[in-house]
């Protein structure tokens, strides 16, 4: 069972349990209680079974957005993500903050970076994947975890980006046991990406969070970068 279906099942039992506390003062019947129950419930099966969760996880992610930490939480780890890749050769098509923001965008998930290209699918559909793009891509996965761990010394997201990496050494027929460890290894390379180009890392967390487009969000990155040489 997902955390989101947790989640809605959590706010439908306390829903619930708030009407039967409150029912005699707001004069609800039994009857009434009943129904409401049965359809807190319904709509719980029929988004897990019709919408695979997506309605729960857009409303779960609305009520979180109305705290500014949450927000700032979010574009940390998704600009984590989008300099690792910028700074990796990996093209950026997109992002989104949001799970409505994501569902337009036609990808699961809260918020997300969106590559132009597939190259990894493709490599591993023809069976020609090197290592070096294993660790690239890895690297980028890995990336929003570090960036939360960089800024408030724990993470909170990073389960889609961990399913990733899992499902990579399936496909790969490598040993499962070895995920942990080149999770581990994975952010911390991302974390001394971060870290060496905090300046560019800075701005572009306040350019997401403006919603700047891609373009000029690497425009940003690479000002930063050559000012950091010279």
């Amino acid at each position: 069972m997902s955390q989101i279906t947790l989640n809605l099942i959590a706010i439908s039992v306390f829903s619930v349990t708030m009407l039967i506390l409150l029912g005699p003062l707001l004069a609800i019947s039994p009857e009434g209680l009943a129904t409401v129950t049965a359809t807190l419930l319904g709509v719980v099966t029929i988004d897990q079974l019709g919408w695979q969760g997506r309605g729960g996880r857009l409303l779960i992610d609305w009520l979180s957005q109305r705290s500014p930490e949450y927000c700032d939480r979010i574009v940390r780890h998704e600009a984590g993500h989008f300099l690792t890749a910028y700074l990796l050769g990996i093209p950026i098509d997109n992002y989104t903050l949001t799970a409505w923001e994501a569902l337009r965008s036609g990808i699961d998930g809260n918020g997300g970076v969106i590559f132009k290209t597939d190259d990894i699918d493709r490599a591993v559909e023809v069976g020609k994947i090197s290592q070096q793009e294993i660790d690239r891509y890895c690297t980028v996965w890995m990336a929003g975890i570090a960036a939360e761990e960089i800024n408030f010394g724990s993470s909170q997201g990073g389960h889609d980006d961990r399913l990733k990496l899992n499902l990579l050494w399936r496909q790969i027929n490598r040993p499962l046991a070895e995920v942990p460890l080149k999770q581990r290894w994975s952010t911390l390379q991302a974390k001394t990406l971060i870290e060496k180009e905090a300046s560019a890392y800075g701005v572009l967390i306040d350019a997401m969070a403006q919603r700047r487009p891609v373009s000029e969000c690497c425009e940003l990155i690479e000002a930063h970068l050559q000012s950091a040489e010279v």
